[in-house]
């Protein structure tokens, strides 16, 4: 109810746009997931896309096999970032009435019509870890991994840089090898932290999510729009002139470091600040 408390002000109104999938369209860029990109490009629906492509059948939102949908879409909002069983159960999969044996099959079916994803989770392990070790630059993609004066630093596509401070390597509790820096622990004091190639995936994901936001920000501020605030992927434009289609258009906008990211952005009027 927080929400309604935020009012533009007398004579103007909000208009809400924020960025459709935008980690979801991000992390197949970063990949290489084409069939996913492709799909983006042509408007589909991505959770009816992925199911098709896990089941192998056709699957429509309110057609063919459409029960197949909601497994889509929970295994694309677990699966991302390296997540498994323990990913589908934190994000409903039991309450929504999948049962215990199948959220294993699920895991394997994503990960198999994700390949390039997979790939990119443990090309980023093997690049964090070749880094630590021999403190020598690795590349993967549009990513610099580097360390300096005892900080791993992970540059972006734009040249922003993120860092884990004192980096090392340890065992982790399957045996292999595990990435541990230092940081702010869940306790919120400064401690050991471990990482892996599916969490790292996600901060450089979110991180370059950020980064479009900015970008978007600065386009819709040039146009002459007022913003007002910003939530997660979210812009809040006061205005009297401005729409919702001009808004989307400009958020839409691909930056000169993100070529052949597919962007599309969504939106709404209102009078007080809420949800669609």
């Amino acid at each position: 109810m927080i929400r309604t408390a935020f009012i533009p002000d007398s004579g103007y109104r909000f208009v809400v746009a924020d960025f459709s999938a935008i980690e979801a369209r991000v992390i197949a860029w970063l990949a290489g997931e084409e069939t996913t990109l492709e799909a983006f490009r042509d408007g589909k629906d991505l959770y009816c896309e992925t199911a098709s492509r896990m089941f192998g059948v056709p699957v429509e939102k309110h057609g063919a096999n459409s029960e197949l949908r909601q497994k889509g879409k929970i295994a694309v909002l677990a699966c991302g970032y390296q997540g498994g069983i323990g990913a589908l159960k934190a994000m409903g999969a039991l309450r929504m009435g999948l049962t215990e044996s199948e959220l294993q099959p699920l895991v394997d079916a994503w990960r198999a019509a994700n390949p390039n994803i997979v790939q990119l989770w443990a090309d980023i392990n093997t690049a964090t870890i070749e880094t630590v070790s021999i403190r020598q630059p690795t590349q993967v993609g549009p990513l610099t991994f580097s360390l300096e004066s005892g900080i791993l630093f992970i540059q972006l596509p734009p040249g922003r840089r993120l860092a884990c401070v004192k980096p090392r390597l340890g065992e982790n509790r399957f045996g292999g090898t595990s990435i541990i820096y230092d940081g702010i622990t869940t306790s919120r004091k400064w401690g050991t932290l471990e990482t892996y190639g599916g969490k790292l995936t996600e901060n450089i994901v979110q991180a370059i999510a950020r980064d479009l936001l900015v970008y978007a920000m600065a386009k819709v501020a040039d146009a002459g729009n007022r913003i007002v605030m910003h939530v997660h992927d979210e812009i809040i434009v006061e205005t009297t002139t401005g729409t919702v289609d001009e808004i989307c258009a400009l958020m839409s906008q691909t930056p000169p470091w993100a070529k052949n990211l597919p962007l599309d952005a969504d939106g709404y009027e209102c009078d007080f600040y809420m949800k669609d």
